[in-house]
């Protein structure tokens, strides 16, 4: 079974996304269909044929959209939880990934046949297909209106042909999705409202509510290409041209040009232009674009940047790492896409009932224009009228695109924000978490060791860390590179020591300035030089709050120590605090040593299991969720996989790992413990914005039914009962944008 992505031109409203769909199934090979008018694309499930996708395009065009293949960078990724679920950093191991794509292709251009009047937005709105169709009903409806008083005996006349100006591509519509299986499209139901009403004299008010249908389809347009560019704008971050050096000097050259390994130079002030890494230069880096981080990052040689974030204070030469379709925005917006594409219970339950409701109106309808007449002699004009405006009440579209709007825009909200979730499924769910589970290290603490204590015998710190860091010069291990950023920022000046060299599994020598040199573990130190009683109870004090301890000796004496630890991220407290509050209950579940992990757990306030295997997080997991707990679980690290697997919903922890954004329910792109409360948060805001347009698309139709029913209303209340609630559920959603 192949499954391809396509874009489809024109979509605005749940009705669209029905035709299509229907019209779609149709075609032989086909065996499933997803259409999301939030992104303007279908996935579509099929056998292998040569000839389907050209019949898939076919049907869509007849609908009056434009259907074109989508390159096979944005073609449908498979998102299950696998043991690669997460990648990063976990306990010091690293693990790399890459995933190559080939370049983008552009899209078809939209074709308006038929005159159906479904092309893209594109430019702006009154340049568009809907809106000149819409101008021209407008114009001839006012020259009716002016004509209509100057000969009033064919005033019937004059506005039924005013009404044929915007009633033909209705019709046209009408009849086509009624061929592929829509019969009752708000297109069928306008056609028949309008045609009713000129059979029983009221042409002057039929022509008016095609110009309001028309106005209404204009402003839903236009609401829904707001929200499918919420997300897409994110690709104008990437700056269009990259200086690629060329030996010794430098070229301008299209970025969407650069390939892995290209070596790029980023100018103070410039957008960064690719993915890569640094190899010369230190500057600030204000990745708010991309990870919504306000406050620039600081960054030197080996470290990762993105495309799209920009250099604050000085020149860098990058190595490219990713090419421009495979760049974090390019991911990020193709996963979010993807992601809007499918459908949460809420938005799947909405749909089935859609599918009964409409048909049910229409019998309504038919029995209030038919039964007074027929048994109460009650008025066939006065009757038919009001069976036509509960014709209009009746179409579902404010109803169906409640749910979808809502869902698309806490996508995009939460993506530039750097909040990733694969779904409305995964944003419903994660409403209800009521227990998270932490991974320790690169989860709640920084990944990486820091000095904490800089201890001396004599009192002389500043020679302890200037001498300690000159035996780490030129090492990369984890500790090495503690001690070296600590002399960094304490403005120490490092000398190279000469002779250096390891001592396996004890620590380093080395000489300089004439005097011998160790750097180790206390043990070893013990073993050199020995220990007082005193520096034994102080050891172990640092050892009790979880920090390491390098001993210094010099010329057989112990000179002094440095004490360092994997330090909670700022952060972390006040989260933890936050989700506590929310009434979250939180676990830290580590692989490492006891001591080190309840030192930790007392800092943060948090409940600790420690020293776990794999399987014993995974174990943690299944028992909280027997208890009847809904689970997240927060992680960085290939061994947090089998429990991100197990729980309800996996949160892959930090800077936009290939396999973290592919693989996991959710991601969180800048390593903030705080947005794990700020996923459930929007989760919740999310579903109240649901319950509302709900209420709004049910409570408009009820009203003007009952006035309708009642005499009260006619048809032009009626069709804005239904664009009206259509464009009020719409906009309630887009405030999502702004949360």
């Amino acid at each position: 079974m192949d499954q391809t992505r396509f874009r489809v031109e024109g979509m605005d409203c749940a009705s669209c996304a029905t035709k299509i769909d229907r019209a779609v199934r149709r075609v032989r090979g086909v065996e499933d269909v997803s259409v999301s008018v939030a992104t303007g694309t279908m996935t579509v499930q099929h056998s292998d044929s040569s000839d389907l996708l050209l019949s898939v395009q076919q049907h869509v065009k007849q609908l009056g959209y434009s259907a074109s293949v989508l390159a096979d960078t944005e073609q449908p990724h498979t998102h299950a939880k696998t043991s690669s679920c997460c990648a990063g950093h976990h306990d010091h191991d690293h693990e790399e990934h890459q995933h190559k794509h080939t370049d983008e292709q552009p899209h078809d251009a939209p074709v308006d046949l038929h005159g159906h009047n479904h092309a893209a937005m594109t430019g702006t709105w009154w340049t568009s297909s809907k809106a000149k169709l819409t101008f021209y009903n407008l114009a001839a409806l006012a020259l009716a209106y002016g004509v209509g008083h100057l000969l009033p005996a064919y005033q019937g006349w004059i506005f039924t042909a005013a009404l044929l100006v915007g009633l033909v591509p209705i019709a046209r519509r009408a009849f086509m999705a009624a061929r592929f299986g829509t019969i009752f499209s708000i297109e069928m139901l306008m056609t028949i409202a309008a045609v009713g009403a000129v059979i029983i004299g009221a042409q002057e008010e039929a022509a008016t509510v095609v110009v309001l249908f028309l106005i209404g389809e204009l402003l839903e347009g236009m609401a829904a290409t707001k929200a499918r560019a919420s997300i897409q704008s994110l690709a104008s971050l990437v700056p269009k041209t990259a200086l690629l050096e060329d030996g010794a000097s430098t070229r301008q050259i299209p970025a969407e040009d650069l390939v892995v390994g290209n070596v790029i130079v980023v100018r103070p002030g410039d957008r960064i232009s690719a993915d890569g890494t640094i190899l010369s230069g230190e500057s600030a880096i204000d990745e708010a674009p991309v990870t919504g981080e306000s406050t620039p990052v600081r960054k030197g040689p080996d470290d990762a940047v993105f495309a799209g974030t920009v250099n604050a204070d000085s020149v860098l030469r990058i190595k490219v790492t990713a090419a421009a379709t495979d760049n974090t925005i390019a991911r990020i917006i193709r996963l979010v896409e993807e992601a809007q594409e499918s459908k949460a219970p809420t938005e799947r339950f909405i749909d089935r009932f859609s599918t009964y409701y409409t048909p049910s109106v229409v019998l309504i309808a038919a029995l209030v224009a038919l039964v007074p007449p027929l048994f109460a002699a009650g008025d066939w004009a006065e009757w038919i009228y009001k069976g036509l405006a509960i014709l209009l009440i009746g179409c579902p579209c404010a109803l169906v695109i409640s749910t979808p709007a809502a869902i698309a825009a806490s996508l995009s909200a939460g993506a530039r924000r750097g909040l990733l979730l694969k779904g409305g499924a995964v944003l419903e769910r994660l409403g209800k978490i009521n227990t998270v589970c932490f991974d320790k290290t690169g989860t709640l603490t920084e990944g990486k060791p820091v000095v904490t204590d800089v201890l001396a015998v004599s009192g002389d710190a500043e020679k302890v860390l200037r001498l300690s860091a000159a035996l780490e010069s030129g090492s990369n291990h984890p500790l090495a590179k503690a001690i070296l950023s600590k002399a960094a920022s304490e403005g120490v000046s490092v000398m190279q020591a000469s002779e250096a060299k390891a001592v396996g599994g004890k620590g380093v020598l080395g000489t300089i300035d004439g005097m011998s040199l160790f750097l180790g573990s206390p043990i070893a130190a013990e073993e050199r030089a020995g220990l007082t009683d005193g520096q034994r109870r102080e050891i172990a004090r640092l050892h009790a709050e979880g920090k390491t301890v390098s001993v210094l000796v010099i010329d057989g004496v112990v000179a002094g120590a440095l004490a360092m630890r994997d330090e909670p991220r700022e952060d972390a407290i006040a989260a933890l605090r936050t989700l506590q509050n929310m009434g979250v209950e939180t676990l830290m579940l580590t692989g490492d040593n006891n001591q080190t992990a309840k030192a930790i757990g007392a800092d943060l306030g948090i409940d600790v299991r420690a020293e776990l295997l794999p399987q014993d997080k995974q174990q943690i997991v299944a028992q909280l969720q027997g208890r009847g707990r809904i689970v997240a679980k927060v992680g960085d690290g290939i061994n947090d996989a089998p429990a991100l697997a197990a729980a309800d919903i996996g949160i892959a922890m930090g800077g936009g790992a290939d396999v973290a954004l592919e693989t996991a329910d959710a991601a969180i792109l800048h390593g903030r413990v705080s947005d794990v409360a700020e996923m459930i948060l929007l989760s919740k805001r999310t579903m109240r914005n649901i319950g509302q347009n709900i209420t709004i698309a049910l409570g408009l139709k009820a009203v003007f039914l009952v006035t309708t029913l009642l005499g009260i209303t006619g048809l032009w209340p009626a069709i804005m009962a239904d664009t009206g609630a259509t464009v009020l559920v719409t906009l309630n959603a887009l405030r999502l944008l702004r949360a």
